[in-house]
């Protein structure tokens, strides 16, 4: 989706043109509820000709595909005994279940809780994304910098485009 009606709010090269007022209202249409139920939402900004056209090394997709084949074993080994294919499908007992972590990554959820007054299904959204990572990682702890990840994939849930 676009950040306000006119899609430039975030674009540092074009002048804003809606007011706030009107983001407000625009944002409305899909906060709280609705908002809640996608579990990855990240602001884009356009890129200049100097990032799309740039020969630095990138991570081969190949490496990319083993790493998330890989990542998806490891679900579907867990989850064997479950009735579910993916850390997207978990409910909140399996979540308790298999989101294992660490004092430190506890600490910073409770943090990001409190400071960032995210809901209980935002919680959830970030245990299973940060699961994932974890998974990716080969982590069968989920750690700080797992947490930390999946709380930059909530954009929204920070009120990022008011004001």
């Amino acid at each position: 989706m676009h950040p306000c009606p006119c899609g430039y709010y975030t674009d540092p090269k074009r002048a804003r043109r809606c007011h706030p007022s009107k983001i407000a209202r625009y944002m409305e249409k899909i906060s709280g509820p609705l908002l809640d139920r996608i579990d990855i939402h990240i602001e884009l900004s356009s890129l200049k000709y100097k990032e799309l056209s740039d020969t630095k090394y990138a991570e081969p997709s190949a490496a990319i595909k083993e790493r998330v084949e890989g990542a998806r074993k490891i679900q579907t080994e867990r989850f064997k005994a479950e009735g579910i294919f993916y850390n997207a499908s978990m409910n909140t007992r399996l979540i308790k279940k298999y989101c294992i972590l660490n004092d430190e990554a506890k600490a910073l959820l409770k943090m990001a809780m409190s400071e960032l007054g995210l809901s209980a299904r935002a919680y959830d959204k970030i245990l299973k994304v940060s699961r994932t990572i974890a998974d990716l990682a080969e982590s069968e702890t989920i750690l700080p910098e797992h947490i930390s990840e999946a709380i930059e994939y909530r954009g929204l849930d920070r009120s990022m485009y008011v004001g």
